[in-house]
């Protein structure tokens, strides 16, 4: 995994300052069905709301 993962959103339970993840992994998925082309076609499944 990369060393350092950033995330700009700042209402999720693992995120820190400097828009550091903290999440010991991350699981990022599709949207639909189709392969994704795009990064806005993905999520990270690992946000949990603070």
């Amino acid at each position: 995994m990369a060393k350092d993962v950033l995330c700009a959103v700042n209402s999720c339970t693992y995120w820190a300052e400097e828009n550091k993840c903290n999440a010991e992994s991350i699981f990022v998925a599709y949207h639909s069905s189709k392969e994704p082309s795009k990064s806005e076609e993905t999520d990270c499944k690992t946000f949990e709301s603070k």
